[in-house]
């Protein structure tokens, strides 16, 4: 963030920033430990995460409450360009760590069915939202267009990896009628994880907002070939 001339206002926004960060390290804690209940099945831990994310709630009001009052300070074009884009980043955290908790909460009704060798798949796909979501926080604190573009098109490994494994439990559930309830929790748990990535994004494309305003963005490739998977 540039140098503000009221040094307070620059408190604020710093402090801001803080808050924001400390709020996605949070949510991206919980895609982690979420992806780890999933691989022990284990229900304690999951109700633990679910309990956690009212946390993440309250903070995101914080920031909000926070924003709200650098807004009423008169701030000029590039600060307004930023309270913008902090309210649509701490809503798009906010969400993240909700998919975290549904992805905890599906674990829980997997784990009344056998193991799944595709709970290996839904691994995968949640390193890469983890990553992503690590890497688009850092983009955010350090206001790095470059690394944010960069995060923006890897989403399009997230949703290869995502069609990938949709079409493997497909396959699945055609060979084994018995398996069509567990690997549906598995389809929406990997669609969870997948809508991760899809914020991710949209915090890189907030980025790039902050700094360039309403130019342009750079062509994307998209991925997700789901909704034509046979």
């Amino acid at each position: 963030m540039h140098e503000h001339i009221v040094k307070s206002y620059d408190a604020e926004r710093a402090r801001l920033l803080e808050e924001t960060l400390r709020m996605g390290e949070m949510a991206a804690a919980q895609l982690e430990a979420a992806l780890d209940v999933v691989q022990r099945r284990d229900d304690d831990a999951a109700a633990r995460i679910i309990a956690g994310d009212a946390a993440i709630d309250a903070l995101e009001r914080e920031v909000s409450h926070d924003v709200m009052k650098l807004a009423l300070r008169g701030p000029m074009a590039r600060d307004l360009r930023e309270i913008l884009a902090a309210i649509r980043v701490a809503a798009d955290i906010e969400r993240i760590g909700d998919y975290a908790a549904n992805v905890a909460k599906r674990s829980m009704a997997l784990n009344t069915a056998p193991p799944l060798p595709h709970v290996a798949g839904l691994q995968h796909v949640g390193r890469l939202a983890v990553q992503q979501v690590r890497d688009v926080l850092a983009a955010y604190r350090d206001g790095d267009v470059e690394v944010a573009t960069r995060v923006r098109a890897a989403d399009a490994e997230i949703d290869a990896a995502y069609t990938g494994l949709f079409r493997e439990l497909l396959t699945y559930m055609m060979e084994d009628a018995r398996s069509i309830t567990p690997c549906t929790h598995l389809l929406f748990m990997a669609k969870n994880i997948e809508r991760i990535g899809d914020h991710a994004t949209n915090i890189a494309e907030n980025i790039w907002f902050t700094v360039h305003g309403d130019d342009a963005l750079p062509e994307r490739e998209k991925a997700d070939g789901s909704n034509t998977a046979t």
